[in-house]
């Protein structure tokens, strides 16, 4: 007879204790899907399941139950350092840990130095495994993957116990509940996480199902969709969504590309209820299957996305357009003047900007940056796509690229841009959130920090040498934030656990006479970098 496990699931949404305002706002409407589907997996099977969703406003400590035969994380990279230190505290209790999400398929080597599993593509069948054995593998753990990602998940209503919870830590009427509609995506971006994992539509009756849920159950909720592309097809996803919600009953969020985004689609998004849309754009000069450009580039390209992106927003309140920064296309000032003119001729959008950051084994690129020695050992804890950027870029030396970003984030979220936006965009709530991320984390916050580094660049020669890849010793200023960042947790990060091999990738490669396996090759569900 199997014995009763008492399991923990832990999700973490936060790296470290924050008080951002941003934070306080989103963090509760962050949480991810396969933490909640692993606990319901775990309860079918007839297991105690203590469930935690850390914002970073939680004491981690005094939630994480105490007495745990086994402890499931889910961590996107930039929580590794904190997943690792967690893991040593409850393997010292005598628990058995597991590591699942981004960070685990991006840098499963790594991983397994610390937990005694560590899950690639995990469905039903991995963790029935994983609790048939629930035993320390040490000093290097087991490796799990299934040949693809799950066919199907627990829908909201099955999740519910863990959603709702979580949901009561955000302060404010904006509660986001997370759903999934597709795994996989389309498009080829060699730098993408999700480029390799062949694209797969969950269950239309489940999708119907789970909003006739949340209709029910809670007065109007915003659905967030986790679907790396939502809408590829568009018409089987929104016959759904029409058929499941009465008109006003829902709200919804969702990531899609601009090529999916033709008007009579957005009469129908409009209509069903989307508030909010994150269009990938990623660069002036490339990847203009994603967004209706074809060969157009520079200011020709600048043009005709800001005609597509105000249209956007004459039928949705709220749009996020994503670029990518210190992409190989990427010379002198143009690239980062171009998205200002941009700014100025789409005053409502709202600009999302990430550093280029290979993350381990995620995107085919990677193998192409590793070979040429261009990725930094620059710790976890700042590979979010905005704390580091662990590429040496090809056209720019350091300073030069840091002063192109700070400026470019400084006329962002100027108080002038910011007021354009404000008068850019048609319902409060816009206009607020808009201001809310300006001046937390996202705006003020991160020209603080990259004008940090960019003084260290000219005073540090330690941490120049280390951004130029002249050495591997970790700056003491790296060190300094991960120690306050983990507070109490630091005392229980292992040794060797603030470096990784940033080759690890092509060591593997190299050691392998067959490709390798699609669950390594593959994305980290809606990419490491944080939404």
């Amino acid at each position: 007879m199997t014995r009763t496990l008492r399991i923990g699931v832990l999700d973490l949404v936060a790296k470290a204790p924050t008080r951002a305002l941003y934070a306080r706002v989103m963090h509760p409407s962050l949480a991810s899907v396969m933490p909640q589907a692993i606990a319901v997996w775990c309860e079918e099977l007839g297991h105690q399941v203590s469930f935690v969703c850390y914002t970073g406003f939680e004491d981690l400590l005094a939630e994480l139950p105490e007495r745990t035969d086994l402890l499931f994380v889910g961590a996107f990279t930039q929580a590794a350092q904190l997943a690792y230190a967690i893991s040593n505290l409850f393997r010292q209790r005598g628990a058995v840990t597991a590591l699942g999400g981004p960070h685990a398929r991006c840098y499963p080597d790594d991983a397994r130095k610390y937990f005694d599993y560590v899950l690639g593509f995990t469905d039903r069948t991995v963790i029935e495994e994983v609790l048939r054995d629930c035993a320390p593998h040490r000093p290097v753990g087991v490796d799990l993957s299934a040949p693809r990602q799950p066919l199907h998940l627990p829908g909201v209503r099955e999740r519910w116990k863990f959603i709702k919870p979580t949901l009561a830590k955000c302060p404010t009427r904006i509660k986001v509940v997370p759903m999934i509609g597709s795994l996989g995506c389309p498009y080829t971006c060699s730098f993408c996480i999700d480029s390799t994992v062949d694209y797969q539509p969950m269950g239309y009756d489940q999708i119907r199902e789970d909003l006739r849920f949340l209709v029910r159950t809670l007065p109007r909720p915003i659905v967030g969709w986790h679907d790396p592309n939502f809408g590829v097809r568009f018409d089987d996803f929104l016959s759904a969504i029409e058929d499941a919600v009465p008109p006003g009953k829902l709200a919804f969020i969702a990531e899609s590309s601009l090529s999916l985004l033709a008007e009579p689609n957005l009469k129908r998004l409009r209509a069903a209820g989307f508030q909010a849309m994150l269009p990938g754009i990623e660069s002036w000069y490339s990847l203009g299957n994603k967004s209706r450009t074809g060969r157009k580039q520079g200011m020709d390209k600048v043009e005709q996305v800001s005609d597509h992106v105000n249209m956007i927003l004459r039928y949705l309140p709220y749009v996020q357009t994503n670029f990518v920064l210190g992409l190989d296309d990427d010379v002198g000032s143009e690239p980062f003047e171009l998205t200002k003119r941009f700014l100025d001729r789409t005053p409502g959008a709202f600009p999302g900007y990430s550093l280029l950051t290979a993350f381990g084994e995620a995107a085919p690129l990677n193998l192409e940056l590793q070979r040429a020695g261009r990725v930094l050992p620059f710790p976890f804890h700042f590979l979010n796509n905005n704390h580091a950027m662990n590429v040496r870029p090809r056209n720019y030396g350091w300073p030069e690229f840091y002063d192109r970003v700070i400026d470019l984030t400084t006329y962002s979220f100027s108080w002038k841009v910011m007021g354009r936006r404000a008068r850019g965009t048609r319902l409060g709530f816009a206009t607020w959130f808009n201001l809310v991320r300006g001046i937390s984390s996202e705006g003020f916050g991160r020209i603080r920090y990259y004008t940090t580094i960019r003084r260290l660049l000219d005073t540090d020669r330690g941490l120049r040498a280390f951004f130029e890849g002249e050495t591997r010793q970790l700056p003491e200023f790296y060190v300094r934030r991960i120690r306050h960042d983990l507070g109490p947790l630091w005392s229980f990060l292992p040794p060797g656990a603030l470096v990784h091999d940033p080759e690890a990738y092509l060591a593997r490669a190299r050691a392998q006479t067959v490709p390798l396996a699609p669950a390594r090759a593959a994305a980290a569900a809606q990419a490491n970098a944080v939404r």
